[in-house]
């Protein structure tokens, strides 16, 4: 082969070689055709986000500048946070175990319950005064803490003085004339004699000046100070005694619930001396200071006492019942407390789910009063509620606040929230 033949062999090789490469290539590339819809398959892309902080967008992916890691995309799909809540799937909403309860209307009756200690009852208090001046002669024998019935001795007394108004007195009943015994009868009575004592001079004809003292009432002797051969004077305090016929329970209310409890509310008490038992009564008087070291209220009840079977310093455990009221209520567990407000999660459509901030009332049972933020027939997260909301807080899913949300009571029941304003006077 000769030098020109060898050159144009390889000038063919090479626009071979040349136009093989090309078709390759155009082999390898989409047609136009094919590539329109992969390109319109693709999800749009809003922005980017770190995961840690997901109130900062960017506008292209990259590394966080808060964590040592990669930007997520939100999807137009998704939804922009905040607006349509978190979306999980639900094959993951069952292993999650995630159980849904419904905001229901009906007749919500608090109950109240509270700690109390029997103490007596301070109206039914006697004094037991000398009401004259004199000598203790015999002191009978008692003790305090003593139960006396009404008309139980407790000292004689010698009173000098009551020895010469009591022979005028007689001096007077043997002169016949009504007027002037009516008259010494009434000075006797002045000087504090009883009248069972002036009966007793004025059908004897002989003085008396030792008396008996007894107690008006029946009950527990509380203060006992007199013995005998003391000098006791006029109004002189010998002994207090404390009725037994009904004892007052008082009861420690917490604070943040007084506003629940109301004079003639019904009660029931059971004391430990008696389990199995109650004791029913009224709440007779709410007292008008709150104790600063434990933050409660004394509500005092008012329980008959017959046979003196429940004793003064007594344990027990109180029971106040509520007045029932239309209410809207959730499962207490559905609800999530932050502190500074509380929270429940309302489950959408296509499994997405939306915190929701509410304002709580009353709670009993397990359950737990809204008064506004929800609407009767919402379908809230009654378990497994914390796992959704750490996973709405990852995605920047803020909670609709509770302005935007319906008010769940009527307006009486909204009633009884109460605030005031008021303004320094002074520093």
């Amino acid at each position: 082969m000769t030098r020109a033949q060898l050159a144009l062999s390889a000038a063919a090789t090479a626009v071979l070689a040349a136009t093989g490469g090309y078709g390759l290539a155009q082999l390898g590339k989409p047609s136009p055709q094919t590539a329109a819809p992969a390109a319109s398959s693709e999800r749009r892309v809003l922005y980017w986000y770190d995961p840690m902080v997901p109130a900062q967008h960017f506008d292209r992916p990259g590394k966080s500048p808060f964590m040592d890691m990669q930007l997520q995309p939100r999807y137009a799909d998704e939804g922009p946070a905040g607006e349509s809540g978190v979306r999980i799937d639900p094959d993951a909403v069952q292993n999650l175990g995630v159980r849904l309860a419904s905001a229901q209307r009906g007749d919500f009756a608090q109950s109240l319950d509270a700690t109390g200690v029997l103490d007596f009852n301070q109206r039914d208090v006697a004094i037991v005064q000398a009401k004259a001046a004199g000598f203790v002669q015999r002191v009978y024998a008692r003790a305090p803490g003593d139960v006396v019935a009404a008309g139980a001795p407790i000292a004689d007394l010698l009173v000098p003085s009551w020895g010469g108004a009591q022979a005028e007195y007689l001096a007077v009943r043997r002169s016949g004339d009504a007027a002037l015994e009516a008259a010494a009868r009434q000075r006797l009575t002045l000087l504090g004699m009883p009248a069972g004592l002036i009966d007793q001079v004025a059908r004897s004809g002989r003085t008396r000046n030792v008396v008996t003292v007894t107690t008006p009432v029946g009950g527990a002797i509380q203060t006992l100070d007199v013995r005998q051969g003391m000098t006791v004077s006029m109004g002189q305090t010998l002994a207090q005694v404390a009725g037994l016929a009904t004892v007052w329970l008082n009861a420690a209310v917490p604070e943040a619930q007084g506003g629940q409890v109301r004079v003639g509310q019904p009660v029931r008490a059971e004391l430990a001396a008696f389990p199995g038992e109650s004791f029913n009564g009224r709440v007779t008087a709410i007292l008008p200071t709150t104790q600063a070291d434990s933050r409660t209220l004394t509500v005092r009840v008012e329980l008959a006492n017959p046979g003196g079977r429940l004793k003064p310093g007594m344990f027990a455990t109180v029971h106040l019942g509520g007045t029932a009221r239309p209410a809207l209520f959730v499962p207490s567990e559905a609800v999530i407390r932050t502190g500074k407000r509380a929270l429940v999660m309302v489950a959408g459509d296509k499994g997405r789910f939306q915190p929701v901030e509410v304002q709580l009332g009353r709670e009993d049972d397990g359950r737990t009063e809204i008064l506004a933020g929800l609407n009767e027939g919402q379908k809230i997260v009654a378990s497994g509620q914390f796992l959704i909301d750490s996973e709405a807080s990852l995605a920047g899913v803020q909670a609709r606040p509770l302005a935007a949300g319906a008010s769940a009571a009527p307006a009486k029941a909204a009633s009884a929230l109460y605030e005031s304003r008021g303004r320094i006077a002074a520093l």
